[in-house]
């Protein structure tokens, strides 16, 4: 769902529903992604790098991208991190191509909800603002929307196959 806040500022909100816990998701997807997308995101993600901090609130962690791709990495801050309810908020704060270009900010904030017998829902909300003069298209939108999903797709089918990791 797209949510227009303001004339530039968007809000994207989308879940959707897995097999796998809430803990086990978030361990892998916030507390240990920079082990295991580089590992599992190979075509993407070279590298996922602290520049300050260790995984806490206000930690800056560098994501490097596979050369030849659009985007050779992007920088985001932890604003938020709570353990124990499975929630992360996080600003994208530096980086090439479509984020320093058209965007003012962009942040996420991702929440992992039980769910059925032992699943979960994954809430992801990210809102932007586009720079003075820009203007927001649907295809950007749809990137905005559709990386995280399939980044975690692949991170669930994981999990899914290897039921003792993050357990």
């Amino acid at each position: 769902m797209i949510i227009t806040m303001d004339e530039n500022t968007k809000r994207v909100t989308q879940s959707f529903v897995t097999q796998v816990s809430p803990s086990r998701m978030f361990k892998a997807l916030i507390l240990d992604s920079h082990n295991i997308c580089p590992r599992l995101l190979f075509s993407s993600i070279k590298s996922i790098e602290y520049f300050e901090g260790d995984g806490d609130v206000g930690t800056i962690k560098q994501i490097n991208y596979i050369e030849g791709g659009e985007i050779r990495y992007t920088k985001h801050r932890v604003d938020a991190l709570d353990k124990e309810k499975f929630m992360c908020k996080y600003r994208f704060i530096e980086g090439d191509g479509f984020i320093d270009s058209m965007l003012e900010f962009l942040t996420h904030e991702i929440k992992f909800e039980g769910y059925g017998q032992g699943g979960c829902v994954c809430k992801i909300t990210c809102d932007f603002k586009a720079k003075e003069g820009v203007e927001i298209k649907g295809i950007d939108i749809e990137l905005v929307k559709h990386k995280p999903l399939g980044m975690y797709e692949v991170v669930e089918a994981h999990l899914k196959a290897y039921p003792q990791l993050y357990a």
